[in-house]
């Protein structure tokens, strides 16, 4: 790869490791700031908008993950060459831009042409966050970092629907994107002002077929790299699946619309206690085994519930409780295999992030709609593809460790007390 010749800029001032995680966890939480609140809106918007039917309304959610997974290809690799902080400063901004279009949307296409463009540019929140991290850590310093971003970050979905209902009792829900728009320039802000460059010149690359080809290609090649990115993509399928049925199962199997939001609140905030969880043990116990007995722990967890909605003993209370256990693991497995697939990268860091983040969401983003649109009016077909999905990453993780589980290589950790970005 090509350095690019550019001077080193002046010295920053250091920022605490605390503001680091708190910011990077609100640049992560756009995603979810742009999902979750609509969840509770999506029967006023199908109405408003004449979606004619309802399993259609998904398409909301799904479009979005679309932009997303493409956003996620270019932003990472715009990164690498240019510095994590300018790109990421203009890609907020036209997702801003993005969001005033869904908040003005007329017709069922333009909402979801917007939403579409909204999810591209969020991309680059989400993939740069992750190179701005993998910076400055890498193997299970870095993993601890993330399960601490994550930990954070998950207190936005627990709030957000119901952010999205109170929205919805004192305003129409187009107001729903125009508080997102405020939130959105504030963390803009908030990362203009406090973040300095975490990409050193001598670590920024060209942006040429070769250079591209080269990163790809080595994650392609590294057999650890591409299997946890592929293990990853496919048990967060089991994620997008709830995201895009949870709405329908609440409403319509369990006609308990007045408790949606407490309900989905509870079930998330399992994910930010196992984040949190994770982040104390997995410098213990290493990414890989937190990782790996998270996972079979999802699949049992998923049997269990299969079983118990086979046996027609589905209640609600079953429901939120399995659920929640569910979403506990995947809390493990998200920040670990994520770690773990770009642990290689010191140089590129921005482009693999990039097609990882690509992978994954596309990945996911097809499984989950699978799951999304079988929606039949029971919780049968979520449950069918919880199991399914858990089964097959747990194949891929073990043709990624070439059958060798529960195993720790030892890395060097990065310091963390205080970050100086230079």
């Amino acid at each position: 790869m090509t350095q690019t010749p550019t001077a080193a800029p002046p010295p920053a001032r250091a920022i605490q490791f605390r503001e680091f995680v708190m910011l990077c966890a609100c640049l992560m939480a756009m995603n979810a700031l742009s999902i979750d609140p609509m969840l509770p809106a999506l029967p006023d918007i199908g109405r408003d908008l004449a979606i004619p039917h309802p399993n259609d309304r998904q398409l909301i959610i799904s479009v979005y993950f679309l932009g997303l997974g493409f956003g996620s290809l270019l932003f990472g690799v715009l990164s690498d060459r240019y510095g994590r902080k300018t790109v990421l400063g203009i890609a907020m901004a036209l997702f801003i831009l993005s969001t005033i279009a869904c908040a003005s949307a007329q017709s069922f296409t333009m909402m979801l042409a917007a939403r579409a463009c909204a999810g591209f540019f969020a991309g680059a929140s989400r993939v740069i966050t992750v190179g701005i991290v993998r910076d400055q850590f890498r193997g299970d310093a870095m993993a601890r970092v993330m399960s601490l971003i994550f930990a954070v970050f998950m207190l936005i979905p627990v709030i957000a629907p119901s952010f999205g209902q109170a929205i919805l009792w004192i305003a129409p829900w187009r107001w729903i994107f125009w508080v997102l728009c405020l939130l959105g320039c504030l963390i803009l802000g908030w990362m203009l002002l406090r973040l300095p460059e975490t990409l050193p010149p001598h670590n920024r690359i060209r942006i040429t077929p070769g250079a591209l080809l080269h990163t790809i290609g080595t994650v392609l090649r590294t057999r650890s790299s591409i299997g946890y990115m592929l293990a990853s993509g496919v048990v967060t399928g089991g994620l997008i699946g709830f995201i895009l049925s949870i709405q329908q199962i609440f409403f319509d199997v369990f006609h308990a619309e007045k408790i949606f939001p407490i309900g989905f609140a509870a079930m998330a905030g399992s994910m930010g206690l196992g984040s949190l969880i994770n982040s104390r043990l997995v410098s213990r116990f290493g990414a890989r085994r937190m990782s790996q007995g998270a996972l079979i722990a999802f699949i049992l967890i998923a049997l269990m519930h299969l079983a118990v909605t086979l046996a027609g003993l589905e209640t609600l209370a079953t429901f939120m409780i399995l659920q929640a256990l569910t979403m506990m693991t995947v809390a493990f497995t998200a920040s670990n295999f994520g770690a773990i697939s770009m642990e290689p990268f010191n140089k590129g860091a921005g482009v693999a992030s990039s097609f990882q983040a690509f992978l994954t969401t596309a990945l996911s983003s097809a499984l989950g709609s699978i799951v999304g649109r079988a929606f039949n009016g029971t919780t049968l077909p979520f449950t069918i593809g919880l199991l399914a999905f858990g089964s097959l990453s747990l194949l891929i993780v073990a043709w990624a460790e070439r059958g060798k589980l529960f195993t720790r290589p030892h890395h060097g950790a990065m310091r963390e007390s205080e970050i100086d970005f230079h």
